[in-house]
């Protein structure tokens, strides 16, 4: 692939505007001034129209790249459709350039993607008042133009469909105040990060950044139960999320970046939420898809949780993993040394 054909002529994107990743991957093109061209709608339909091949599962958003012969291929993934862009692009780099630092935003990226959508999702389709808001706005949003007969029909539809899909992120009546304590104490924990720095990991924004803005467009902006809890509870994140939409002039330094050997508190607290939920669900699904059992259970936060086993986290693991065994000797101490006492240990590879 060469910087032309994805960077110089724009990159055409398929989504929603209810879709996180969709969001997440608009801002950063943005930011990054990458040329982009969103297409609203459902990828499949779209794909169809366009004559290109569906990919195996079309999520939002699905991504048009050239591949090694040019042709535009559809992909879905939004991390490693971020790296691929880093290396077409070098300015104004959403991965820090230490090592340490790039290991960090990998966890906080995967983390937002992974268990900050169970919020998302969980309030979205959990509450009958979320259900009901969702239902309407993301129907209207695949075509504004439909009657009020189609768009009922569609939304009855889609509400069943999404609700129904509760239990592959975990969401029912015993774990539902888990994800609520969770998603309190991470706006929380938040509020008090943004106190002293504008973003995750310094002055500049990186990949987490972005996927935490992704989750928190719904959340914030789309579904009144969080949108409440974080207006009740942070009017930093509130601002923040405000903010991120579109950052193309931020002028980002180099030394924008924290110091590794000088990590503020704020940041260890929010591994501490990484490893009081995130990590034990990584740890459990990926034990139950190598014994090839297809549900796990464990206890998260004092309570059990139980879901069906996601192949995809189980490489989510494997891929954190290996990027801890790609630092050097040193980076991976300082790594273990701010890691320590969070319940994310079990993370790196031979502390299980």
């Amino acid at each position: 692939m060469t910087a032309s054909s994805s960077i110089n002529d724009p990159i055409q994107l398929i989504g929603a505007t209810g879709s996180p990743y969709t969001q997440k991957m608009v801002a950063l093109l943005r930011y990054r001034h990458i040329p982009y061209r969103i297409m609203w709608g459902d990828p499949a339909t779209t794909l169809d129209a366009m004559g290109i091949e569906k990919p195996k599962i079309a999520f939002m958003p699905t991504v048009l790249l050239p591949n090694d012969e040019g042709k535009l291929v559809a992909v879905c993934d939004s991390t490693p459709i971020i790296h691929r862009l880093e290396g077409e692009k070098s300015d104004r780099s959403v991965v820090p350039a230490d090592p340490v630092l790039a290991f960090l935003n990998f966890v906080l990226e995967d983390f937002a993607d992974e268990w900050f959508t169970k919020c998302m999702f969980h309030y979205r389709w959990y509450y009958e008042q979320d259900a009901l808001n969702a239902g309407r706005i993301l129907s209207a949003g695949i075509d504004i133009t439909q009657s009020d007969e189609t768009l009922q029909q569609f939304n009855d539809f889609f509400s069943q469909r999404q609700i129904e899909r509760l239990k592959f992120v975990g969401s029912n009546d015993t774990t539902a105040p888990i994800i609520d304590a969770s998603y309190r104490r991470i706006v929380t924990l938040l509020d008090k990060h943004y106190q002293t720095s504008p973003y995750l990991l310094g002055s500049r924004p990186g990949s987490s950044d972005f996927a935490l803005f992704g989750q928190l467009t719904q959340l914030v902006g789309v579904d009144p139960t969080p949108r409440a809890i974080t207006h009740d509870l942070s009017s930093r994140t509130v601002a923040w999320v405000l903010s991120m939409y579109d950052l193309c002039g931020l002028e980002p330094e180099e030394s924008g970046w924290l110091q590794k050997e000088a990590l503020p508190e704020s940041l260890k607290a929010i591994f501490e939420e990484v490893g009081r939920t995130y990590v034990p669900a990584l740890l459990a699904n990926a034990k139950a898809i190598a014994a090839g059992d297809k549900e796990w259970q464990t206890e998260i936060d004092g309570c059990v949780w139980t879901q069906q086993s996601f192949p995809y986290q189980g490489k989510c693991l494997k891929w954190i993993r290996e990027e801890f065994q790609a630092l050097s000797a040193e980076d991976q101490k300082i790594v273990e040394n701010f890691l320590a006492g969070t319940g994310c240990e079990p993370l790196l590879l031979g502390n299980q």
